[in-house]
């Protein structure tokens, strides 16, 4: 792990990581994995971990105070260096050594491990002497100083940079806001965010980027075009030149040489290496620059406080890239080490060993081999995989970037350019066409371009596996500029041989020849248990029979390293019969009602591994309840026998089920706690009772009856596994199995059966809740995939989320994202083979014919000058004649794009949603009819194309609705980034104990479960680094529970860093980053900073906008914390009109008589009588009496409350209408006196808050907390002595129950 996070990570988390270093202290972790908080006692040493000791050093460094800083007795010395070169008084130096008494430390070595050093040592920081590398280094370090708060580094998506707004919102850090100082509140929204608005402007997205930047404090500062020294200037000690351009417009040019920087006498024209006089050799660059240049450093003191000022999460580097899909056009300044960077693969800078390119798969494979038997070295291998792992993605989507940009040469440089492959940095790349006909058989291109991505979910799930002794390849798959790129580490030794001598296990041709190997088939054997695969036989071209246990295509390849890797994964699960036509197989009657099959563009649909997992637990349960009523009838049967019979015989009979048995792994036996109980009824109803041998035989009769009931392959037990390729084109299968494999065919149509009759409706029955209500395409598919639907569904989902009114905005988000990546498919094909210079040109014209009112826009380019001048040199070089003009002017050869209009494009997406979705657009083909019909927006159209795209367009207001003209222009497309999807290795401990931690809160036990969590924090920070999703996820998690248990601070602290993280790992506008938005706002309002929570809320509030709109549940909620803030500060009109638009939203998703709507009939009813209007609050006060009554009756408290008010209100009516009648009839003088408005108290409000998002406290003492826990300990105590001597009764009975149990287990 790079030592910037660890740095980072120390700052950032206040304490020091948990190190597995130190094993003794470390408590073997078996029990904490269990998620099962039933047993406390055992739990509770889980919680304890390393001992890890803090104490204070004063370091002492040249040219500043001596101060003191805090570390930890596990830091490495190294995270000290890295301290001192963040901190804003020693950040200008790279070179230099720590010492103790005098003697240097090694960089390498734990605090602990030092002799001597403990609280108060004096550690000295001592200059050491340059080498040409420490002199570059110190070059970038000053260039990425002086670059820190410049924002053009995340806009362009460079070195995981990514964006940050928070600070920005809230005007500074909010920790840092003193509670005592009332804030001057200003509540008004802008326009744009009040409820009706249809503004959606852009530029919101970015606050405050053009201030980002600051001011320059140099010019120029570059490497200088006379390096590299000669050599006589070498044996003077001269590493590097370098050249500057002051502020003051003065240039130097200065020399670095071992005992630091001075300025020479060398101009642009002439070299002189002879130091000037005077020379100011100093030992860092920025002392020298601060001596020559005032400029420089009066701004460079400035920069490097707000450098520093900066929230750390602002400023570590991400996992993986993190692209905008929003930017400014930024100026471009000089900057050599930009230069360099691009043009080399930063050999010998950055890389591990110097000079020498990383062997990925090595270092992929030797990291999976590390020891994992404790928790120590689970956490070191799992930080190993993550980190190497980040770093390959980085360099592979670099590789495929310069791949298609033609900066690599290809292996077969003679081949058509669709078939070349590419070997860059130590990576194989492949594009994504069918190349030599391979895939004809299975729909050519379309089959070639999905097989990456199918080949990527195998790998997923093998490395989920992780078995030992098995390797598969590090595999990226990248879409840039239209064209699928996959990138893979190499096996070792495969470039040198031929394929066919590589492959020992599995087919190279699809199963015409096809080979075994009995190494392969006991690794996939066991892999093949877990993943619900059967092992199976193939005949091959020979007429043999060969028995396998994965797919035929997947390949097994002993590497020159000695390791057994599997490649080419992609058909790892059962083809979806949905999508596959066969003759002579009919799909069950209630899928064919509904379309299918569907003939799909390819043959390779795969159902996923979430739909085998669901779909096996499904049948398992089946079959646990079909077994255990029909031995309940047994039972009872044998009970009424009984009292025919005088006596029962008592011969016992230890016979064993006949041979089919083998044991059963423990991933199928999935059992709740439901079918535990029938199992332990049915077991208790047979014993003792009628002939036991008769009993065994009925037992057994009915196992089988219920093993065929859930169509399992064995006839005596459970097993549900699938053969993937019972239906693969063209491949043989043994004779005489036919009852075996039409099993095998009808559990595949079952599954698929599952999906479209089980898994969909029940995703749609989840959604009514709004619980999880996905707000973007990305979210619903997120959600889909956790339910095993693939994408290829979603034109069902559509359509049955049409017939459902208050999923109204989950339509919505489908069709949406049903559109977006019809017109993505299409944007693919017309990106390929698009001249380099026509990319802006071209992508503003698909946008424009995408989404621009305008039916014909015109593809004018700045460069059509050159453009004509290529086509005419293409048709010289035919021999043509130029052809005629067009009406579009010049001749349009290789111009073929410019040529597409409107209504082309919307044919073609209309032709694409039915085709591979099977879903009809049903209106006109233009973008406002779709608009106006589906009542969809154009932004989130534009925001959800970009993002599946990699497109970068320019921050501004677009105008769409333009008919004379298209909305974008060249100018707008600022670049086109890489779009990578690879797997994501996880922190299992980590997880372990976060879930642990979830189930002892739910059980009510808050404290053990925040240390649980706070726990699992710091096993992530362990194995992830200081940012990644899952750490965000811990955050607010950790925050809520703060908040819960009373601590406001605490709670405002960590989701702060929740939010921070958020929007860099996840994006500023993902619907995760602005959950985390309003979480924050509560915190703020709980922590008496009111204002500041209203500007997270209307940013969350425009973010929703942007994203998906106003008809949402989460505006609804947005909306109701928004309106009852400004009730709060008595904005009454505002105030209203926000929660009225959420009393609407409500209603409309929670339909009339929710408990929801009459909260919100509540809120508008108090905002009105604030208003005076006490006629409209006394309607929807009686709206709330309505619902209550209704849904808790007459006694509940709440019904009480809202009694109460109607009473309240009716007095204060009446009251009002007697003055004014007073008035009307002239009985007095006086004017009508001020409405008595008694304003909320901040608590009352809280409360309120509290209640509408969900957050419940239960008033409880700890005497009453601490009665429930020995009670519920004796209750434990209870039960498992009455199990115990349960079991011993059992035990003297007899063997059968415990056989009716196995058989039914099984």
């Amino acid at each position: 792990m790079s030592t910037e996070v660890e740095a980072a990570r120390n700052l950032v988390n206040g304490e020091s990581e948990v190190k597995g270093k130190e094993e003794g202290k470390v408590q073997e972790e078996d029990e904490s994995s269990k998620a099962d908080g039933s047993d406390d006692k055992k739990d509770e040493p889980d919680v304890v971990f390393i001992q890890d000791t803090g104490f204070t050093v004063k370091i002492v460094a040249p040219g500043v105070e001596p101060f003191d800083i805090q570390v930890s007795s596990m830091e490495l010395v190294q995270e000290i260096h890295q301290l001192l070169m963040d901190r804003e008084d020693t950040c200008h130096r790279t070179c230099f050594s720590l010492q103790l008494d005098g003697v240097t430390l090694d960089n390498f070595v734990e605090l602990k491990t030092i002799e001597g050093l403990k609280e108060g040592s004096v550690i000295k920081v001592v200059e050491e002497p340059y080498t040409v590398r420490e002199a570059r280094i110190h070059l970038r370090h000053v260039r990425d100083l002086l670059k820190a708060s410049d924002p053009s580094d995340a806009l362009n998506g460079v070195d995981c940079n990514s964006m940050s707004f928070l600070n920005v919102i809230t005007q500074g850090d909010i920790l840092e806001k003193k509670k005592s100082r009332p804030e001057s509140i200003d509540c008004t929204p802008p326009d744009y965010i009040i409820p009706g608005s249809k503004d959606r402007p852009l530029s919101s997205l970015l606050p405050g980027i053009k201030d980002l930047k600051g001011q320059l404090c140099i010019k120029v500062l570059t490497s200088s075009p006379w390096n590299p020294p000669p050599g006589p200037r070498k044996m003077h000690g001269d590493l590097l030149y370098i050249t500057i351009i002051t502020m003051e417009d003065k240039r130097y040019h200065v020399t670095a040489c071992s005992r630091g920087f001075y300025l020479n006498q060398s101009s642009d024209d002439e070299f002189n290496p002879k130091p000037c006089n005077p020379s100011y050799l100093s030992h860092s660059l920025i002392e020298l620059l601060n001596q020559i240049s005032p400029v420089f450093k009066k701004v460079f003191a400035v920069l490097q406080k707000k450098r520093t000022s900066r929230h750390p999460f602002e400023r570590v580097a991400t996992p993986y890239q993190v692209f905008s899909w929003t930017g400014i056009a930024t100026d471009h300044t000089i900057d050599a080490i930009r230069a360099e960077d691009a043009f080399s693969s930063k050999l010998g800078y950055e890389e591990h060993i110097p000079g020498q390119t990383r062997d990925w798969n090595e270092e992929l494979q030797t990291t999976r081999e590390l020891p994992r038997k404790n928790l120590p070295e689970r956490l070191l291998r799992e930080r190993a995989i993550f980190k190497v792992h980040s770093d390959f993605v980085a360099a592979a989507t670099r590789g495929a970037v310069s791949v298609i940009d033609g900066n690599v040469m290809a292996i077969n440089p003679g081949e058509d350019a669709k078939m070349q492959m590419f070997i860059w940095n130590n990576i194989f790349f492949s594009l994504g066409f069918d190349v030599k006909d391979h895939y004809k058989e299975l729909g050519g291109d379309a089959a070639a371009f999905v097989a990456p991505k199918n080949d990527l979910q195998g790998v997923k799930v093998y490395s989920a596996v992780d078995m030992e002794g098995l390797y598969t390849l590090g595999t990226v798959v990248i879409d840039y500029r239209g064209y699928r790129v996959t990138a893979q580490s190499i096996i070792p030794g495969i470039l040198e041989r031929e394929q066919e001598q590589s492959v020992i296990y599995g087919s190279i041709d699809f199963g015409k020849t096809i080979v075994s190997h009995p190494k392969y088939m006991d690794l996939l054997g066991k892999a093949a248990q877990q993943l619900k695969i059967l092992p199976h036989k193939v005949v091959n071209d020979k007429g043999e029979e060969v028995e396998l246990c994965s797919s035929v295509e997947c390949k097994g390849i002993i590497g020159n390293d000695g390791r057994h890797y599997v490649l080419d994964l992609l058909r790892t699960f059962p083809p979806d019969v949905n999508f596959l036509k066969m003759e002579n197989e009919e799909l069950p009657k209630e899928v064919r009602s509904m379309g299918f099959p569907i003939e799909h563009q390819h043959k390779l649909s795969t159902l996923r591994q979430e739909l085998i997992d669901a779909f096996v637990e499904s049948r398992y349960m089946m079959f646990i309840k079909f077994a255990a009523y029909h031995l309940q009838q047994v039972g009872l049967k044998k009970q009424a026998g009984k009292a025919i019979e005088s006596k029962p015989t008592t011969e016992k009979d230890d016979k064993k089920v006949e041979n089919g048995e083998s044991d059963k792994e423990k991933e199928d036996e999935i059992e709740t706690d439901e079918a535990k109980k029938i199992v332990e009824s049915i077991t208790d109803s047979i014993t003792g009772t009628g002939s036991h041998e008769s009993v065994e035989e009925s037992t057994k009769e009915i196992v089988k009856k219920a093993a065929l009931a859930v169509g399992s392959l064995k006839e005596t037990e459970f097993d549900i596994r699938f053969n993937p390729d019972i239906y693969s084109p063209g491949l043989k299968h043994p004779e005489g199995a036919e009852d075996k494999l039409k099993k095998e065919r009808q559990l595949v149509k079952d599954a698929a059966e599952f999906l479209v009759t089980v898994q969909i409706p029940s995703f749609i029955r989840d959604c009514l809740d709004h619980s999880a209500a996905p707000m973007d395409g990305a979210t619903l598919s997120e959600g889909l995939h956790t339910r095993g639907i693939n994408i290829r569904y979603l034109g069902k989902v559509a359509e049955m989320l049409a017939k459902v009114p208050q999923l109204e905005y989950l339509y919505n988000v489908a069709v949406t994202e049903l559109i977006v990546r019809a017109a993505k498919h299409i944007f693919t094909v017309y990106m390929q083979g698009m001249d380099m210079i026509c990319l802006s040109a071209a992508i503003s014209h698909f946008l424009n014919c995408f989404l621009s009112s305008c039916p014909t826009p015109q593809a004018l380019t700045a460069t059509d000058e050159i453009l004509s001048k290529i086509s005419k040199k293409k048709s010289k070089r035919k021999g043509n004649k130029p052809s005629q003009s067009g009406p579009n002017g010049p001749n349009t050869e290789g111009l073929e794009w410019s040529l597409l209009t409107s209504k082309q494009l919307w044919t073609r997406i209309q032709e694409e949603l039915k085709s591979y979705w099977g879903w009809d657009l049903n209106t006109e083909l233009n973008v406002d009819a779709v608009i106006e019909k589906y009542e969809l927006q154009k932004v989130s159209f534009l925001r959800s194309f970009c993002v599946c795209t990699g497109i970068q367009i320019a921050i501004k207001e677009y105008s769409f609705d333009m008919k004379n003209r298209g909305t974008f222009s060249e100018e707008d497309i600022l670049n086109i980034f890489p779009v990578a999807k690879h797997i994501n290795p996880r922190a299992s401990d980590a997880l372990n104990f976060y879930t642990t931690g979830q189930t002892k809160i739910q059980q009510g036990f808050l404290k053990e479960g925040y240390e649980l969590i706070q726990e699992a924090l710091n096993l992530l920070n362990n194995v992830y680094g200081a940012m990644h999703p899952e750490i965000a996820q811990c955050l607010r998690l950790l925050a809520r529970l703060n908040y819960i248990m009373g601590e406001h601070g605490e709670a405002l602290a960590y989701q702060q860093k929740a939010v921070l993280m958020a929007e860099r790992v996840n994006g500023i506008d993902h619907p995760y980053t602005i959950t985390e938005y309003a979480h924050l706002a509560l915190y703020c309002f709980a922590n008496n900073q009111i204002s500041t929570a209203l500007k997270l809320l209307y940013r969350a509030r425009y973010l929703a906008l942007i994203v998906c709109g106003e008809n949402h549940p989460e505006v609804a909620l947005l909306d109701s914390n928004i309106g009852l803030i400004l009730h709060a500060v008595g904005e009454y009109d505002l105030s209203l009109r926000f929660l009225e638009k959420s009393l609407k939203l409500n209603c409309k998703y929670y339909g009339g008589r929710s408990l929801k709507v009459a909260v919100s009939h509540h809120l508008v009813a108090r905002t009105q009588s604030c208003m005076g209007d006490f006629r409209g609050a006394l309607q929807n006060e009686k709206e709330t009496y309505t619902i209550y009554k209704q849904q808790l009756g007459d006694e509940h408290e709440k019904t009480k409350e809202s009694s109460e008010c109607l009473r309240h209100l009716t007095h204060q009516a009446v009251a009002l209408q007697k003055r004014m009648n007073e008035l009307y009839q002239g009985k007095s003088n006086n004017t009508l006196p001020p409405i008595q408005i008694q304003p909320p108290s901040m608590g009352s409000v809280l409360d309120m808050l509290n209640v509408i998002n969900g957050i419940l406290f239960v008033q409880i003492s700890q005497q009453d907390i601490d009665n429930f826990k020995s009670e519920y300990e004796k209750r434990q105590l209870k039960a498992s002595e009455e199990a115990k001597k349960i079991n011993e009764d059992v035990a003297g009975e007899s063997k059968i129950e415990i056989k009716a149990q196995e058989e039914i287990g099984r």
